[in-house]
């Protein structure tokens, strides 16, 4: 597969996001966020299915004791793939103008989760550590739209988006206390790349950062050198994460969001989720242990 292609039989999304693979299904899941929508897709069968949430949706995250982990629009809460919420816990709630956004967990099952603020108010999110035992605990504050999350195949260093900065930032990660620390920027995006939005890490230590606005993913090395884009037919691409089998394929999100209907007629497939096969491997998907 030398350019990426569409899913076939699998519905676009308005908003699509946060994909996320399990080996042990050998399944695809992907939200549409401002639909409120959960989307599964199982690669050896082609089936689907759609599970209306009923409220906004950022994220869904697979957790140890089943079901998901959804980030919705002020709080965590548990559900068991369909439309029931379970345990709910708060994550800023109250604060006007803000909601949450992408949410991955580090190699020890912890769940870290962005905020952003729906207005552009610049430094008015920030993102957060949820343990175990559901406590919260705010990791880094000031960021305008916190993006995408992770790690290295080691675990000593965590990676995190600021789309509103246009940077993709490292910071060094003690996996056992699970602190950040030594925050510093990776890569700057220029005018012309777009905004880095959700990413991914391959086994080679490479980050996959999707690129809003600018058409593509961009693989970056460790040390913040451009190696390479994946470029796509739609303007505004959203996240990725490996999968299929030996976690050998890129999945990629999209979103028709913000298109106007000449933009839509355009690049009819926006809100796709698009499969490419870059030649290297990923790294398994982390499920979160509360």
């Amino acid at each position: 597969m030398d350019e990426a292609e569409p899913l076939a039989g699998v519905p676009g999304a308005e908003l699509g996001e946060g994909p996320s693979w399990d080996e042990a299904d050998r399944r695809l899941s992907w939200v549409d966020i401002l639909a409120g929508r959960v989307h599964r897709w199982w690669r050896d069968t082609g089936r689907t299915e759609v599970t209306e949430i009923g409220e906004l949706v950022a994220a869904a995250v697979p957790r140890a004791a089943g079901g998901l982990a959804l980030a919705l629009t002020q709080a965590l809460a548990t559900s068991d793939f369909d439309a029931t919420i379970g345990r709910r816990q708060s994550i800023e709630a109250g604060v006007p103008g803000n909601r949450l956004n992408d949410a991955k967990c580090d190699p020890a099952g912890r769940l870290y989760v962005g905020s952003m603020s729906t207005t552009g108010r610049t430094g008015a999110a920030a993102l957060y550590r949820v343990d175990k035992d559901w406590q919260v605990s705010t990791v880094l504050t000031g960021t305008t739209i916190s993006n995408g999350l992770g790690w290295s195949p080691d675990g000593s260093r965590m990676y995190f988006n600021d789309t509103g900065a246009d940077s993709v930032y490292a910071f060094d990660y003690d996996v056992e206390a699970g602190t950040a620390s030594n925050q510093r920027v990776l890569y700057r995006f220029a005018a012309d790349e777009g905004h880095p939005d959700g990413l991914t890490v391959d086994a080679d230590g490479c980050l996959w950062v999707a690129c809003y606005g600018g058409s593509g993913v961009r693989r970056v090395t460790p040390d913040g050198k451009l190696d390479g884009v994946v470029r796509l037919p739609v303007r505004n691409v959203t996240s990725c994460t490996f999968g299929g089998p030996e976690l050998a394929e890129l999945f990629v999100t999209t979103a028709a969001e913000g298109l106007s209907d000449a933009e839509r007629a355009e690049q009819p497939l926006a809100g796709r989720v698009f499969r490419y096969r870059p030649g290297v491997r990923g790294l398994p998907v982390v499920a979160f242990a509360g």
